[in-house]
């Protein structure tokens, strides 16, 4: 039996909702074919990557705990241009943004996620991503089984279209990643506009659309404290009037319900379904393999991202290692905002 108890409500208090009801044209709603590499990709130039350096052989001789590193304790002229950049990206651009690259073999691993967490507080404010307050998260096959209270980031399995923390109080707004090591094969990523999605449901689907306004049940993933509720029950969308919101997460949607032990509704059923086979469609996909020291960065609210399955190197040492910041400026820095 649904209560009150066993669901965290996370609805907005006005009802009913406002939805998206045309068609959105130019950069947002891009697709495969009307967006071009060099929207997306952003090179470090030299004066970057020697600031980089620097800021590398300053924390060799005065080190200090990663969490309490800022960009201005650095001279970074240069490396604030290039995330200066990332961020419009991510604002009003693709929403996808691929920083190539750090220069790996002449760092620690420890010194290279130290430049990462400095870059990337240049383009928004890190915040925690598990309720335990993890800050930094690793991004690799623990060999654990993906299921119940195991995120899908633990596995080499593939992760279907998404957005990170669909479930949560707080999303962040934006996801950055850094590439230690890539997989020896597999491990390839796509990424969609939600408001190309949103364009062929309103066209293809428009009654099924509006049933993604309503509410739906998130597992939760056991991300929350231990007597909280295992799942939330929020709309996929969201439209104030002027941006389109998204929390996607079609599999976590029929994780609820089995946990709940209820049926999910026909509408629904069929609006994920349909939801399911818009976002199939390659016309509507980037794809690239994320390579040794590029950063990633996305936003989280308008873009949908996949992984595809991967095989590791047999080398623990070589295996596929992430290393993943989620980026927030607004509420507090906890989990739950």
């Amino acid at each position: 039996m649904v209560t009150a108890e066993s669901v965290l409500d996370l609805r907005e208090a006005t009802e009913p909702p406002l939805m998206l009801d045309h068609v959105v044209e130019g950069p947002r709603a891009w697709t495969r074919d009307t967006v071009r590499h060099d929207a997306w990709t952003i090179p470090l130039p030299p004066a970057a990557l020697a600031e980089i350096d620097t800021l590398v052989e300053t924390l060799r001789r005065d080190p200090l705990p990663l969490l309490m590193l800022s960009p201005d304790q650095f001279d970074l002229p240069a490396s604030t241009a290039v995330m200066t950049r990332v961020r419009q990206v991510l604002d009003g651009g693709v929403g996808v943004a691929l920083v190539d690259r750090l220069t790996l073999d002449r760092f620690t691993r420890e010194e290279a996620i130290a430049a990462y967490w400095v870059l990337s507080q240049l383009v928004a404010r890190p915040v925690a991503q598990k309720w335990d307050g993890t800050m930094v998260y690793d991004v690799r096959d623990t060999g654990r089984e993906y299921g119940y209270g195991v995120r899908g980031s633990w596995t080499n399995v593939e992760l279907v279209f998404h957005t990170d923390n669909s479930f949560g109080i707080a999303p962040p707004d934006f996801v950055g990643l850094l590439c230690l090591h890539p997989a020896t094969s597999g491990g390839k990523s796509r990424f969609t506009s939600l408001y190309a999605v949103h364009n062929q449901m309103l066209t293809r689907h428009p009654r099924l659309l509006r049933r993604l306004y309503q509410p739906l049940y998130y597992d939760r993933q056991a991300e929350h404290a231990p007597d909280d509720p295992k799942v939330a029950l929020v709309p996929a969308f969201r439209y104030d009037g002027r941006r389109l919101r998204a929390r996607l997460a079609s599999s976590l949607v029929r994780k609820a319900h089995d946990l709940l032990g209820i049926p999910l509704d026909a509408e629904a059923a069929d609006a994920l379904t349909a939801l399911d086979e818009i976002l199939a469609d390659p016309r509507l996909w980037i794809e690239f393999t994320i390579e040794r020291g590029q950063l990633q960065y996305l936003d989280n609210r308008e873009v949908a991202h996949f992984r595809s399955q991967f095989e590791d190197h047999p080398d623990p040492e070589r295996k596929r290692h992430l290393v993943r910041i989620w980026l927030r400026d607004r509420g507090r820095r906890f989990y739950n905002g």
